[in-house]
């Protein structure tokens, strides 16, 4: 994401984000909506984002890398200058509130949670949440706080057992007592949801 990249390469978002300004590009002039939406959602995060800085490199107009603008000046700075927790928001970002139409079919994340502020992974949830209207998401986590925005049957448990690894929904009712006094995530710290590290 850091790197300068080919402006042709933007008809999907690649797995690991490369591609993030030239898909950007794309969206910003096929689907402003959709752009819009993704710039005000990385802007509740980082409140100094203004916009992104979308445009082909002065000396070679075939590449470009992506940059932003921050609030209230006409500076704009380079993808180094931001933290990985933001850079990672603004590709979830992208990825779960591009358009339906340009969606894949089905959205793996591993650990979409790190480098994220506790703000940043409720609004992360509330994405995931509206992406699975009509995408299949799956999401792989270790953090309770965002368990806590799932209910049980939305949350599987994987569990290594005689030398397999095993899935298991959770269900509401032989969890009601427990979430009188504790959330998910509090109970899968206090490990009464399993999926402990060397489970047996």
């Amino acid at each position: 994401m850091k790197k300068t990249w080919s402006l042709d390469d933007n008809r999907f978002l690649r797995p690991d984000g490369g591609n993030l300004a030239a898909y950007l590009y794309r969206l910003a002039r096929t689907h402003p909506e959709s752009y819009r939406l993704i710039r005000r959602t990385v802007a509740l995060v980082a409140p100094f984002f203004e916009d992104f800085q979308l445009e082909p490199l002065a000396l070679n107009a075939e590449k470009l890398r992506l940059e932003w603008r921050h609030r209230g000046s006409e500076d704009y700075f380079g993808a180094s200058s931001l933290s990985d927790g933001t850079l990672r928001f603004m590709a979830l970002a992208t990825l779960l509130l591009q358009p339906v139409e340009l969606r894949p079919k089905a959205i793996l994340i591993d650990e979409p949670e790190l480098g994220l502020h506790p703000y940043a992974i409720g609004l992360l949830a509330s994405m995931i949440r509206s992406a699975s209207v009509d995408t299949q998401v799956i999401v792989a986590t270790q953090s309770p706080i965002l368990l806590d925005y799932f209910e049980p049957e939305e949350v599987l448990v994987a569990e290594r057992r005689d030398e397999e690894t095993k899935l298991r929904r959770l269900e509401t009712e032989p969890l009601k007592e427990w979430l009188e006094d504790y959330s998910l995530g509090q109970l899968w710290e206090k490990n009464e949801l399993g999926g402990r590290p060397g489970t047996e």
